[in-house]
């Protein structure tokens, strides 16, 4: 199980590794970073890696995807943006009870956007409020120390860097996000997550 979550890590780096250099060599002769800024829709591939109550099984790793929709708000020394994020993940196997779990957050928040000149990279920072939803036999057990493992608040802090390939494309070359969720687990109703993303950014 190790060795194939390592093996998909090394094929997704190796990818980034790959689109940045392509893109980069396509990058000189690409326009510079717009004016203004654009509506943005991206669509990633996602890693999370969970953990389980304490005193329960150990943390374990989920797999899925985010769809992240953008709205410019300002553009001047750096650019603000309105941010609506919808991840979904699952996992099988966990502990040696073999439990799943499908994990999706539906978050809403800020983003901003630092000043990079013609640089066809652009990093950014955000922070998003919102729910999350659980579902599957980890958290669907009957157990009455679990009132509402189906819904609770989260919230997602995080960072990124996109490259520019063209006029309305963009590669996300990383996200990663700090993802706090709060479903009852019948111990401190708290998981933290580390999310990993990158995919495909269109622009509009």
């Amino acid at each position: 199980m190790r060795i194939r979550i390592i093996a998909q890590i090394a094929s997704i780096l190796t990818v980034a590794v790959v689109s940045t250099c392509s893109a980069s060599a396509y990058a000189k002769d690409a326009p510079a970073n717009d004016s203004a800024g654009r509506p943005e829709i991206a669509l990633d591939y996602s890693y999370l890696r969970s953990n389980a109550p304490p005193a329960g099984c150990t943390c374990f790793n989920l797999f899925g995807g985010s769809a992240t929709f953008t709205w410019p708000l300002k553009l001047d020394k750096g650019q603000f943006a309105l941010v609506g994020d919808i991840t979904a993940a699952h996992a099988n196997g966990i502990s040696s009870g073999g439990y799943s779990l499908t994990l999706s957050s539906y978050t809403v928040g800020a983003r901003y956007l630092p000043h990079v000149g013609r640089s066809p990279l652009q990093p950014f920072g955000q922070v998003l409020v919102g729910m999350v939803h659980s579902s599957g036999s980890l958290v669907n057990g009957g157990s009455a120390d679990v009132p509402n493992a189906n819904a609770a608040f989260a919230t997602n802090l995080g960072a990124g860097v996109d490259i520019k390939t063209g006029n309305h494309i963009k590669l996300r070359l990383l996200e990663a996000d700090y993802l706090l969720t709060t479903v009852d687990n019948g111990k401190n109703n708290i998981q933290n997550n580390l999310r990993l993303s990158g995919g495909v950014v269109i622009r509009f």
